[in-house]
């Protein structure tokens, strides 16, 4: 007897149908036998399979039983096979009677039968409701991220035998509700907030106007001076996820098994890796590709404290993804790509000790030591990142003040924030991109006018400051953010002035 499930495989981050097919034969010695380039954990699902069936009070057949996961190129992995194959096997044994040629099943099964957490539901169920299945059998738990996507059902499974009765017509299970997402809108919550820093005026506006433009930045400074708090307020002021992000970045988090109780992503990501991340951990990687930390900060912040000790060949991978907004990694199977569209946000000391430049502690490094230190980073991805921004130390006077901190608000800021990106999106409408961070040399000279002042002093200052071709170019594009702050049309030469104190020059790169 052939008995014929269908399921799904996760890829990268989109899923394909894969069709689970049973075969049962009398004639031969018992056996069960997994075919179709399964993995170690579908393998194992034999074990799983022969006693979960059992404990849910079913027979599992002393026969010859083969199953085959088509198509057989396509490489497969992880425990979410094992109810459609338990399912196909009380088909295909004749104990269970039901049509199910537009249904979808996953889930992993525990030797008890009742259903575990499942990676990747979201690509699955979205997949489902392309290809027009009705209906969709997966782990309860996973069933509140699942009914996001309306359009077909979801049923919530807890055990096996639940949709044994279920699919018998004995016990039936009601479908998940959609989940409505009028909550989406809602004021989010942050933690830090930009009116808890005191002073760095000029510090919160270089943060303000790499927010506003989704530019990379660089914090600069000694030990103790605020970088990091600076840089976990920056989701603060960062415009909201639309629905169409929120739910691509809650696909990454779904297949990488970090989705919490929530069954959205509302708040941009916010990532921060130890500096002894390895390749694999901050790219994406291993023998069956997963996303790795730029991914996770897709449409959000990737925040690399101690920049300079990254190992260097760590941070040199990072060059390409920054430019395409996308990391591709090859494996014998096949090419994967996964979406990188992040905002990074690097913090160092200035030297060894930390205390290079600062005017109240001496700085016990060597000449020797600094330029050394200063040179782990390259001079090409120094020159990827838009904002070079030095982050003095605080007054004592001003942590020791008893006035009530009365800064500018998070809230204040990314308002102003939020009509800046609204103006880049028109401007950007029908085209691929959707801030002045991703504009092409040619966009910019589409996008980026100037007034004859502005290209005067842009002259002058590539001239004197020996600026590189691409600083020329990001000079534009931090000068169209700035000018977006402001609301103005064209490009003025303030503009521009204020975004040539963001840039270094080339000796300073080398």
């Amino acid at each position: 007897m052939l008995a014929k499930v269908n399921s799904a495989a996760v890829i990268g981050l989109d899923a394909t149908p894969i069709e689970v097919e049973v075969d049962i034969a009398s004639q031969g010695l018992p056996s069960f036998t997994i075919v179709g380039l399964p993995n170690k954990a579908i393998e194992e699902a034999r074990e799983r399979v022969r006693s979960a069936i059992k404990n849910v009070g079913c027979d599992f057949p002393a026969k010859r039983i083969t199953v085959n996961l088509a198509p057989a190129d396509l490489p497969k992995e992880g425990p979410a096979y094992d109810l459609p194959i338990a399912l196909g096997i009380l088909l295909a044994s004749e104990q269970l009677k039901a049509e199910i040629d537009n249904a979808i099943f996953i889930g992993e099964l525990a030797l008890d039968g009742k259903l575990r957490h499942t990676n990747g539901v979201l690509p699955v169920v979205i997949m489902a409701k392309e290809k027009r299945y009705k209906r969709v059998f997966l782990p309860e738990i996973n069933a509140r991220e699942a009914a996001i996507i309306s359009g077909l059902e979801v049923f919530p499974i807890d055990s096996l035998i639940s949709l044994f009765y279920h699919l018998n017509g004995q016990k039936l299970i009601l479908p998940q509700k959609h989940t409505k997402l009028n909550s989406y809108n809602k004021e989010k919550f942050f933690e830090f907030d930009m009116a808890e820093i005191q002073g760095q005026e000029q510090v919160k506006r270089a943060m303000e106007i790499a927010a506003a433009g989704a530019h990379n930045i660089l914090l600069k400074g000694p030990p103790g001076a605020g970088k990091t708090l600076i840089a976990k307020t920056l989701p603060s002021i960062l415009p909201n996820l639309s629905l169409e992000e929120a739910l691509e970045v809650t696909k990454i988090y779904s297949i990488s098994g970090l989705l919490n109780k929530d069954s959205i992503i509302t708040t941009r990501p916010f990532r921060n890796p130890h500096h002894t991340t390895s390749h694999v951990g901050l790219i994406g990687g291993s023998v069956t590709p997963k996303p790795g930390e730029i991914s996770l900060a897709h449409r959000g912040v990737l925040f690399l404290d101690e920049f300079p000790e990254f190992p260097r060949h760590v941070l040199e991978a990072l060059r390409q993804p920054m430019e395409d907004g996308a990391v591709a990694i090859s494996r014998a199977h096949g090419r994967i790509t996964f979406p990188s569209k992040f905002m990074l946000v690097a913090a160092q000391n200035p030297c060894p000790c930390g205390y290079y430049g600062d005017k109240t502690r001496s700085c016990r490094c060597g000449l020797g030591q600094i330029a050394k230190y200063q040179k782990r980073v390259s001079g090409p991805m120094l020159d990827r990142i838009d904002i070079h921004l030095e982050v003095p130390a605080v007054k004592v006077e001003k942590l020791t003040s008893q006035e009530k901190i009365s800064g500018e608000r998070s809230e204040t800021i990314r308002k102003r924030v939020q009509i800046a990106r609204n103006m880049q999106l028109k401007r950007f409408r029908g085209r691929k991109i959707s801030t002045n961070a991703e504009l092409s040399n040619k966009d910019i000279k589409e996008f980026c006018k100037l007034e004859e002042d502005s290209i005067s002093l842009l002259r002058l200052a590539v001239s004197k400051l020996k600026l590189s071709a691409r600083s020329y170019y990001r000079i534009l594009k931090l000068a169209r953010t700035i000018a977006d702050l402001e609301q103005a049309k064209e490009i003025k030469a303030t503009h521009i002035a204020e975004a040539l104190q963001y840039r270094p020059r080339v000796e300073d790169l080398l």
